[in-house]
């Protein structure tokens, strides 16, 4: 395809442009369609629908070469799209090229079930192949296909496609003439998971079960939602419930392996992936998962193992390398870094897999000191994650003034003594990759004190205030405003009572360590007026560096970009800041360095603000055996040290959008 001239008049906008294209091509105006196409081509050369709307327009043209060498452009830069391998199909059909054109539209449906073409297509291919057990499966697609709305259909199809926006004005549009059709509410709660916004999620699938009670795949989708939110007792009573309707699906089983995981049932975990994996030996994932349980129980030499049989199974399975480099302490070998860097080369590779292998690479050569290359691998790693990010620096910083106007003296002021007075809870906050697993580690070891996880129930609760119609819709935090005192104290009280199944040494104290409940603190001070905060922080420079490097497996939108992490940074020291103002002596802030060149002093600090005494465990904490389940866990098991001090210095020459961003936090 030949680029626009630079002489000719500018063009109408692509997004007016392509609706009418689609339209020409269903008119069958093909060569139209092909000269406006290449026009728009000259400055979107990669652009997915141009392409495959002019391979279409090619292969309608019966110009079959073309078509494949148009495909064979869009797959360079989009291939996992299942359309591009659907028209790759017709092609081969239409040169009756049968084995080819089989092997296309597999490739389709392995990455988007819901396409009835491709399945109509594989059914007369399988006919004419004489292969009656696949032409059977095939019909049984087309027939099931055939049954669900239009609407349902394409939608789906968009979902597989990463066309979410479209995928939710299709089955809306479709919901409001038929707001009570089950398919239509799963498919919007697999929208609304896909965004994390699964408080909705769980409500329509909710919806579905109620109307459906025996419709065993809502059920496991709600079952990943639960375990989404972290109400893991429940999402385990109906993993439970499904296992007895189906106890041959594996799918089901691995999910309540980690449920049970997740409940701190490490050794039920163990044993359970252990006989999945005696079923599927070649399961890659399963692998990974082992690893990941073995890894919180502390065992590093089995989890490395566990994570090589992995990549054993698949060589190019990217989140094992991760799994590898994140450990901290593993270092590559000259063989397995070759091979990474193959991999992650190939055009074809899979966008999960072509991160994971950015991030391990830029781990791998930053522990050889080859730091260019490494930041190249970690730039190229964190514009693949953000592709598709809806985080906005700016909304965060919007949200961050509104608390600071809401959330006044005198606000507080007016609710004192509101909330449940239980006094167990200590939240350990801030900005990931700041310390705070080192300070839950800490308290973890003292006698009176329950480590826990991560848990999600402060972030549960905002989510639940004030939904609008739109997903995630909230009006936080004004809708504080509104609540009640009796509200505070239900939602203290459900805290308290959703956390027990995350406690069973039956201590007077446990902890959550949610980082982001920085940004809850107002909410934490109405509803559990008495639990305990402390404040991890990192030097700037050092722990934006750290979260740019971090590949996080959810959450943490704003990691993935260096002026986003540090404008994200100034934002909660500001907020941070303002809590000191209006909340003195409420938080304790805990200087990461400060532990370094004074461990114990630092602890004295953190017990005497908790009302603990003072308990030697607690400055030997590498020594306490308990699962870990962040990042640092590896970290966590060591003695106090500076490995992760100025990390950043040998990379400053690239980290200037950093240095503006953070200003005089900066140094």
């Amino acid at each position: 395809m030949q680029p626009q001239d630079p002489s000719a008049p500018d063009l109408p906008s692509l997004e007016t442009t392509l609706p009418v294209l689609r339209a020409s091509l269903a008119r069958g105006r093909y060569q139209k369609v092909l000269h406006v196409a290449e026009a728009y081509l000259g400055e979107h050369r990669g652009h997915r629908d141009l392409l495959y709307i002019s391979a279409v327009a090619q292969r309608m043209l019966h110009r079959i070469p073309e078509a494949l060498g148009t495909l064979a452009t869009l797959q360079t830069f989009h291939p996992r799209y299942s359309r591009l391998f659907q028209e790759r199909g017709h092609c081969h059909v239409m040169a009756r090229d049968a084995a080819q054109a089989i092997d296309a539209f597999e490739s389709a449906i392995r990455i988007n079930p819901a396409l009835p073409a491709s399945w109509q297509a594989l059914e007369k291919l399988y006919r004419i192949a004489d292969r009656k057990r696949e032409q059977a499966n095939a019909a049984d697609h087309v027939a099931t296909l055939a049954k669900l709305p239009q609407p349902i259909v394409a939608a789906r199809s968009m979902l597989a496609d990463g066309d979410f926006e479209d995928a939710e004005r299709t089955v809306n549009a479709f919901l409001a003439a038929n707001p009570d059709d089950v398919e239509g509410l799963r498919v919007l709660a697999w929208i609304a998971r896909h965004f994390e916004y699964n408080i909705d999620a769980e409500k329509y699938l909710e919806k579905v079960l109620a109307k459906a009670s025996h419709y065993n795949a809502a059920r496991y989708d709600l079952v990943l939602t639960l375990v989404n939110l972290q109400k893991h007792a429940r999402a385990r009573e109906e993993c439970e419930r499904l296992m007895v309707a189906e106890p041959g699906n594996q799918g089901v089983r691995v999910t309540y392996a980690g449920i049970l995981l997740a409940l701190g049932d490490v050794d039920g975990a163990i044993e359970r992936y252990g006989l999945l994996l005696e079923e599927m030996p070649g399961d890659c994932e399963l692998h990974q998962s082992l690893g990941h349980a073995l890894k919180t129980q502390g065992d590093s030499a089995g989890s490395i193992a566990a994570y090589h049989r992995a990549i054993e199974a698949r060589a190019d399975f990217g989140e094992a390398y991760w799994s590898l480099a994140n450990m901290k302490t593993y270092r590559f070998t000259d063989f397995e870094l070759q091979r990474m860097r193959q991999y992650e080369a190939q055009p074809y590779l899979q966008q999960t897999d072509h991160y994971h292998l950015c991030f391990a690479l830029g781990k791998a050569l930053e522990d050889r000191g080859e730091h260019a290359e490494s930041f190249t691998y970690y730039s190229r790693g964190n514009a693949l994650k953000k592709e598709g990010s809806t985080y906005s620096a700016a909304a965060q910083e919007r949200a961050v003034r509104r608390q600071k106007e809401i959330c006044t003296p005198e606000f507080f002021a007016a609710r004192l003594g509101w909330g449940c007075p239980d006094g167990s809870p200590i939240f350990v906050l801030g900005l990931p990759r700041a310390g705070s697993t080192l300070i839950e580690q800490i308290l973890a070891s003292h006698s009176q004190v329950e480590g826990t996880m991560e848990l999600a129930h402060i972030p549960r609760i905002v989510g639940s205030l004030g939904s609008g119609e739109k997903f995630g819709d909230i009006h936080y935090p004004a809708v504080l405003r509104d609540l009640s005192a009796e509200q505070c104290r239900e939602f203290g009280e459900g805290y308290i009572r959703d956390t027990q199944v995350y406690r069973s040494a039956g201590k007077p104290f446990f902890i959550d360590k949610m980082p982001n409940n920085f940004r809850n603190i107002a909410l934490i001070q109405l509803v559990l007026p008495n639990a305990r905060i402390i404040d991890a922080r990192r030097d700037a420079m050092d722990c934006c560096f750290s979260n740019f490097k971090q590949l996080y497996a959810h959450g943490h939108p704003f990691a993935y970009d260096l002026e986003d992490v540090g404008r994200y940074y100034r934002a909660y020291v500001d907020l941070m800041d303002h809590w000191d103002r209006t909340l003195p002596g409420r938080v304790l802030r805990v200087q990461h360095e400060d532990m370094l060149s004074d461990l114990e002093g630092s602890v004295r600090r953190i017990l005497d603000h908790c009302g603990l005494p003072f308990e030697e465990a607690c400055v030997e904490f590498h020594r306490t055996e308990r699962r870990v389940h962040t990042a640092s866990a590896e970290q966590v098991r060591r003695p106090i040290n500076r490995d992760g001090v100025d990390q950043w210095k040998p990379y400053e020459p690239w980290l200037g959008p950093l240095k503006a961003a953070l200003g005089p936090l900066a140094r």
